[in-house]
C-alpha cells in the first residue's frame, strides 16, 4: 500500500480491524478456544483488549499506521490508536501522560525528560524505530532534477536569496529552464520534530543559521509562510508556484513534488533515497540513552538530513496490560516491521543500534 493509501484508508482499515476483532471474538466464544488466536502478548489478565493510545511525530505517521493496522490482526488482543501530531505536541502529550506512548524526531531536552520524571515518577527513555530522510522539494512546474549546496540553501531560508534566476542557483543548474520568479519559503507552522531535522542541518553547515536562527522544535524563521504537519507543509507547497520547503521523503513520493538533490559532507551531490538514508546512518555515535544525530554525515553516499524517530516510553507504567502490549508491539516493529518501512523509504535500524532498542524496549515494566 502506498502512503497515500494510508492516509486515504486509515478510517476503513480501523473499521476492518475492528471487525476481524469482534469476529475472531465471536469464533474464540463459540470453539472455546481461545488459544488458537496469535497473540503478542496484549490481552489483559481478564480476558478484555488492551487500549493504547499514542500521539507525536508525523514523520514517522504512515509507517506507524501501517505498523499499528498489520499488528492488530496479529494481536486481537491489542487495540492502539496513534495521532499525528507533531513532535512537540507528542512530547507534551507523554508529559501530561494522556498517552501511553510519544513519538518524537527530536530527542526530549534534559529539561523536558526532568518535567516528564518529575511527573511520573518514572524514568524516560528513547526508543529509536526507523531513519528518515527530510527532503527539500519544491513547485516550478515542469522544471525538475535540481540541485543546492549549503551556502545557497541557507542562503534561500535566511531570505538572502530571494529568485530563482539567483546567479549562484543558475550556476549550479546550468542546464535547468529557471523562471523569473520570487521564491516562496515554505516551513511548519507547529512544534516539530522535522523541522529539528532541518534547521539542525542548518546550523551545522552555516554560521549565519546558527547565530541568526538556530536549530529547534520551533525557531523564529527569517521568511516564509507555514504548513501544519509535513502533510500540510506538502499542501502547501503544491498550491504554491515558485516555492520551496521541506518534508519527510514519503510525504514527497506521495504527493509527487520534486526533490532537490543536495550537496553533502563528502562533496557530492546526492539524492534522497533509502541507501542514501540508511548511508548516513552509518559509523554513527550512539549513547546510551539512545539520543543522537545523523545531521551532515560525513559517510561516501550519504544524503545529508537524515533523523531518527523515536517512541518515548516509561520503564514503569501504572497498567501491567499496557506494559506487555507496548512491548510486543514494539518488539514486533522493529523486529518484522522492516519490509514495510523499506516499502515508505524509511530505512530500518539495524546492529547494535537495533540491540539497543530492544534492551530499551525489555526496560519497560510496570509499577
Amino acid at each position: 500500500m502506498t502512503t497515500l493509501g494510508v492516509r486515504r484508508s486509515v478510517v476503513v482499515v480501523g473499521l476492518i480491524a475492528f471487525l476481524l476483532v469482534v469476529l475472531a471474538a465471536l469464533l474464540a466464544t463459540g470453539c472455546g478456544n481461545s488459544g488458537d488466536l496469535p497473540s503478542a502478548g496484549g490481552s489483559g489478565s481478564d480476558g478484555k483488549k488492551v487500549g493504547l493510545s499514542g500521539a507525536g511525530a508525523t514523520f514517522p505517521e504512515p509507517l506507524y499506521l501501517e505498523w499499528i493496522g498489520e499488528f492488530m490482526q496479529i494481536d486481537t488482543g491489542t487495540e492502539i490508536n496513534y495521532q499525528g501530531i507533531g513532535s512537540g505536541g507528542g512530547i507534551q502529550q507523554f508529559t501530561l501522560g494522556t498517552v501511553d506512548f510519544g513519538a518524537t524526531d527530536a530527542p526530549m531536552t534534559d529539561q523536558e525528560i526532568q518535567a516528564a520524571e518529575e511527573k511520573s515518577g518514572a524514568h524516560v527513555l528513547h526508543i529509536p524505530t526507523v531513519l528518515g530522510a527530510v527532503v527539500v522539494v519544491y513547485n516550478l512546474g515542469d522544471t525538475q532534477g535540481l540541485k543546492l549546496d549549503p551556502e545557497v540553501l541557507s542562503g534561500i531560508f535566511l531570505g538572502e536569496i530571494t529568485n530563482w534566476q539567483d546567479p549562484k542557483i543558475i550556476a549550479l543548474n546550468e542546464s535547468a529552464n529557471l523562471p523569473d520568479r520570487q521564491i516562496q519559503v515554505v516551513h511548519r507552522s507547529d512544534s516539530s520534530g522535522t523541522t529539528s531535522i532541518f534547521t539542525g542541518y542548518l546550523s551545522a553547515v552555516s554560521e549565519t543559521w546558527q547565530a541568526e536562527v538556530g536549530s529547534g522544535k520551533d525557531v523564529r524563521w527569517p521568511v516564509g509562510i507555514g504548513g501544519q504537519g509535513n502533510d500540510g507543509s506538502a499542501a502547501v507547497i503544491q498550491q504554491q508556484e515558485g516555492s520551496i520547503g521541506y518534508v519527510e521523503f514519503s510525504y514527497a513520493q506521495e504527493t509527487g513534488l520534486p526533490t532537490m538533490s543536495l550537496k553533502n559532507a563528502d562533496g557530492e551531490f546526492v539524492s534522497p533515497s533509502l541507501e542514501s538514508t540508511a548511508a548516513a546512518g552509518v559509523g554513527a555515535r550512539i549513547p546510551e540513552d539512545l539520543r543522537f544525530s545523523l545531521s551532515n554525515s560525513q559517510t561516501a553516499g550519504a544524503y545529508p538530513i537524515v533523523g531518527a524517530t523515536w517512541i518515548l516510553a516509561y520503564d514503569s507504567m501504572e497498567d501491567q496490560g499496557k506494559a506487555e502490549a507496548l512491548k510486543g508491539f514494539l518488539r514486533w516493529a522493529i523486529e518484522k516491521g522492516d519490509a514495510r518501512a523499506k516499502e515508505l523509504q524509511y530505512a530500518p535500524i539495524a546492529g547494535s543500534l537495533e540491540e539497543k532498542a530492544l534492551a530499551k524496549i525489555d526496560a519497560i515494566g510496570s509499577s
